[in-house]
């Protein structure tokens, strides 16, 4: 087969696996089982899934600083966007979180133009433009039909906090290959979600043999086998070409919400998406194309 179209296959293979996150998230909780739970078991179950595709533990052999850094910085920042983004599903549909939350290049933009790092261009604050249409066109104007603004709030602070998170994890992540130092902000992850889990009793409730499917399949196929596909995919096709087959993933977590769910996707949700969709290609086309992911797992 064709590498780049191997390539191609393992990044929507990836983004398909990250989309299924919200679909898993929202069985769990119908069936009783808190996010908190669900969360601590997949981070848990990824961890040596992990270890073991590198190799064995002498993998993750660094200097204790980093190390720490890593688990406690990235951990931290791996919990907020995740519990941030799915607690959002409380409020709004699976198909609209995932719209919502790819956002995040848009506020990556923001931000580097902030601070100074980049300029706005022309392309960019069309983009931008597009980018907050697509926003106000799936929210809605205050009405009976509008999004419930708590759910909205969430949905949108984690694309936000995401953006915050990419440079942070990059700087820790230092010289470090991408699947050791994910590993440690896996851990991270969840030791922070055991605690919640331990702490609000709800590490067993509703754990049926369904839910431990769940839960090892969110581990799988949503966490470890996504991330290893997405790091394959980019080290051929680049970070453009990854960025815009990665746009798959809001897609197709609106086809599963609809599909498994039976969450309906209104002419305003698809609308809204493809306008946030366009605005990601055009950023990517932008001089200095804006990365959607950084090389550790996606938290949704």
């Amino acid at each position: 087969m064709n590498p780049e179209r191997k390539a191609a296959g393992l990044i929507i293979l990836a983004a398909c696996g990250y989309g299924t996150l919200s679909i898993g998230t929202e069985l769990a909780g119908r069936a009783g089982v808190s996010l908190t739970a669900l969360m601590a078991w997949r981070y848990v179950l990824a961890a040596p899934m992990l270890v073991v595709i590198l190799g064995g533990l002498s993998r993750l052999r660094v200097p204790l600083p980093r190390a720490l850094a890593l688990v406690l910085l990235g951990g931290t920042g791996q919990t907020m966007v995740t519990w941030l983004s799915l607690s959002a599903l409380e409020w709004l549909t699976a198909a609209a979180v995932g719209f919502l939350f790819y956002t995040y290049p848009a506020w990556v933009a923001v931000l580097a133009a902030v601070t100074g790092l980049e300029r706005l261009t022309t392309v960019r604050v069309t983009a931008l433009v597009l980018a907050l249409i697509g926003i106000t066109m799936m929210v809605g104007f205050p009405s009976g039909e509008a999004m419930p603004l708590v759910g909205v709030l969430r949905a949108l602070g984690a694309a936000l906090v995401y953006a915050l998170y990419i440079p942070l994890i990059h700087k820790l992540r230092g010289p470090l290959d991408a699947p050791v130092a994910s590993t440690f902000v896996i851990t991270g992850a969840a030791a922070v979600f055991l605690t919640m889990a331990l702490l609000d009793g709800t590490l067993l409730t509703g754990m049926t043999l369904p839910m431990w499917g769940i839960a090892i399949g969110l581990a799988a196929f949503s966490t470890v086998m996504a991330f290893v596909f997405f790091l394959r995919g980019l080290q051929v096709l680049g970070p453009v070409r990854t960025a815009i087959l990665s746009t798959v993933e809001p897609f197709w977590t609106a086809v599963m919400a609809a599909i498994v769910l039976a969450q309906p996707v209104g002419l305003s949700t698809v609308g809204g998406g493809l306008c946030i969709v366009v605005a990601i290609l055009l950023l990517q086309r932008a001089p200095r194309p804006v990365t959607p992911r950084p090389a550790v797992p996606s938290p949704s």
